[in-house]
């Protein structure tokens, strides 16, 4: 009877030290910034600082498209590939490559230019 309440006794003492460690170390986690590295962090860092977009991936509105003033799209390359919804009401996608100085025309009539932008 002896053995038996001893061994009770020092499986809750295991498991109680195992729980009280866990918590402890719950309550203690870093702020996942300090954890982050390379693109991450820079990405994480560009959101602190009130950038919500720092790949320019979302969803922009065409400007006024004409030769002499075509829609910029920002890039940090040469070259970018966009797609143009030409019909408002179209569920197909007509997809082009711009080139830096090199501005191009879609099917809709609709111009575009690559505008550089310093990458994140």
């Amino acid at each position: 009877m002896a053995k038996l309440f001893s061994q009770a006794l020092t499986l809750s003492a295991r498991r109680n030290v195992l729980l009280n460690s866990m918590r402890a170390y719950s309550r203690t986690m870093a702020d996942p910034l300090e954890h982050a590295t390379g693109l991450e962090k820079r990405e994480m860092l560009a959101k602190a600082a009130g950038n919500d977009n720092p790949f320019d991936m979302k969803i922009f509105q065409r400007g006024p498209g004409t030769k002499d003033n075509p829609t910029l799209v920002p890039s940090a390359f040469d070259s970018r590939i966009i797609g143009c919804v030409c019909e408002e009401e179209s569920a197909s996608v007509c997809w082009m490559w711009l080139y830096e100085g090199e501005p191009k025309r879609c099917g809709c009539g609709y111009w575009f230019k690559l505008q550089k932008k310093a990458p994140l």
